[in-house]
């Protein structure tokens, strides 16, 4: 985990707090009961996704419905964002703040990879990631799940629920759709699964959270993370979510 000594500095007109540590500058927002409450009554938007660990590395997963409230904003959102070239992240929570730290991740990973000459781990990043969260954890609304496949530590998945703690996971669900796949999740889940059996599994679960969550629906994203690198998939509901298969 990213560690810091924290101190306060003077921008413009406003003051912010920044966090010091050997590879990272990380930015506190200052607290502002205003943002809060807009975040959380008025810009909130909520995402299904999920992340699992097999035999040969990690699959992110998620539908691509984003709503405010019974509004549905969009129909085809791409959740999973990449952070850098081995660790990818399933976003829930408000589109806006997710978005926003994840930017400040991918940028801070990609500082920490040319200076140190090495790409990070995921613990690297879901540190990050949680020291961001959680000292913002009075104004975010961020659910996020960061997995990742690395060469000396295999796959890897991290839970930050709101709030900001950090749990490592071999599977790991998240947003409003996830209130109704648990049992189905600790029925069907195994260890080490195959790449295929693997990919079955987070389709059934999604497909589930779609079937019994309103605010979940359209297409299903998945990404497959390797040590071949990153594969995309898609499966359309007008195909049953059996296709096509890959993006």
């Amino acid at each position: 985990m990213v560690r810091g000594r924290w101190h306060t500095y003077r921008h413009g007109s406003s003051q912010k707090w920044r966090s010091q540590s050997r590879n990272f500058n990380v930015i506190i927002l200052p607290p502002d009961p205003s943002h809060h409450k807009s975040i959380l009554h008025t810009d909130r938007a909520r995402f299904r996704s999920m992340a699992i660990t097999f035999a040969g590395g990690v699959i992110l997963g998620a539908d691509s419905r984003t709503t405010t409230g019974a509004y549905i904003a969009n129909r085809v959102t791409d959740k999973l964002t990449r952070v850098s070239d081995t660790i990818w992240c399933c976003r829930s929570g408000s589109a806006a703040d997710t978005q926003a730290v994840a930017d400040i991740v991918s940028y801070h990973l990609g500082m920490y990879a040319t200076m140190e000459g090495k790409q990070p781990t995921v613990g690297v990043a879901a540190g990050l990631f949680q020291e961001i969260c959680y000292a913002n954890k009075e104004q975010l609304s961020a659910g996020i799940i960061i997995a990742g496949h690395h060469p000396s530590h295999g796959g890897s998945v991290y839970s930050i629920p709101l709030g900001g703690s950090l749990h490592r996971q071999s599977y790991a669900i998240g947003g409003s759709g996830s209130t109704y796949i648990y049992g189905y999740c600790d029925s069907y889940w195994k260890e080490n699964m195959s790449e295929a059996d693997g990919i079955g599994f987070v389709k059934g679960a999604l497909r589930e959270a779609i079937k019994w969550d309103g605010s979940s629906g359209g297409v299903i994203r998945m990404v497959v993370l390797t040590d071949k690198g990153a594969k995309r998939l898609l499966f359309l509901p007008d195909q049953g979510y059996e296709g096509p298969g890959d993006k």
